[in-house]
């Protein structure tokens, strides 16, 4: 299945991140792909507030992964952008956390499509600025 959505500010892409966090189950992993600048970390802190986080959501571009504990479902926030090698995933426990009873969010997850678990929810954050600045087409597929 496929969702598109239009978003034309980041209050509206921050909106739709705590949609879906707000639905997310034990276990489940999102993926998210963009070009730098599109709005992932506005769309991540959204979806952080969805499972009530209170913390600030910042990219875990130097240390891989971010563990939030204190929300409903513990929440992994990975940015694999800086990784060099698949294996370095293994170093960091990256199966544990996929496949423990938190919630997974991975920017730039196209990065490691090979250890991907097999089901999965992409979500990938294109501009247009044909339609504007902040307008943001947002695909939702589930993989």
């Amino acid at each position: 299945m496929i969702e598109i959505f239009e978003t034309n500010s980041p209050k509206e892409t921050d909106a739709l991140g705590r949609k879906l966090g707000e639905a997310a189950t034990p276990g489940q992993v999102f993926t998210l792909i963009g070009d730098l600048g599109v709005g992932k970390t506005v769309f991540t802190q959204g979806f952080a507030t969805g499972l009530h986080i209170d913390e600030a959501i910042c990219s875990p571009t130097f240390t891989i992964v971010q563990v939030y504990d204190t929300g409903r479902l513990p929440f992994y926030h990975f940015d694999v952008y800086r990784i060099g090698d698949v294996e370095e995933m293994d170093e960091i426990g990256y199966e544990d956390y996929v496949y423990g009873d938190g919630v997974s969010l991975i920017e730039w997850a196209n990065l490691i499509e090979d250890i991907l678990p097999e089901h999965y929810t992409q979500i990938t954050i294109e501009k247009d600025l044909e339609k504007g600045f902040d307008y943001r087409r947002i695909t939702v597929e589930q993989i």
